[in-house]
C-alpha cells in the first residue's frame, strides 16, 4: 500500500473513531426505518416465516428490524431496496426457485 492510501485509510478511521464518539455527524446516513421492512413484507402479503425464507435471513433477525430493535445493513438493506421498488424480480426469483426444487 502506498503511503499517501495509508494516510488517507488512517484519516477515514479516525474520522470514524470521532463519528462513533458522538463528537461528529457522519457525511451521510442511510437510514431504513423498521416500519418499511413490514411495509415491504406485507406489500408481498407473505408471513414473516416466508419473508425471512425469501430474504435468506433467519426469522429472529426479521422480527428484529420490524421491532426496531436491530436495522439491515449491507447486502440486506439492499436487497430490501429492490424488494420495495421491483417486486416482480423477487417474485420472479421465487418462481425459479420454486421450479428448482420441483425439478
Amino acid at each position: 500500500m502506498k503511503k499517501e492510501q495509508f494516510e488517507e485509510l488512517l484519516a477515514s478511521v479516525k474520522q470514524g473513531a470521532v463519528i462513533l464518539k458522538g463528537k461528529m455527524r457522519p457525511l451521510r446516513s442511510i437510514e431504513f426505518p423498521e416500519s418499511e421492512v413490514q411495509k415491504i413484507r406485507e406489500q408481498y402479503g407473505l408471513s414473516q416465516d416466508k419473508f425471512a425464507s425469501l430474504m435468506g435471513i433467519s426469522v429472529a433477525t426479521l422480527r428484529n428490524w420490524e421491532q426496531g430493535r436491530r436495522k439491515p445493513e449491507g447486502p440486506a438493506r439492499v436487497l430490501l431496496r429492490v424488494a420495495a421498488a421491483h417486486p416482480e424480480a423477487i417474485l420472479d426469483i421465487t418462481r425459479h426457485h420454486k421450479m428448482r426444487k420441483q425439478a
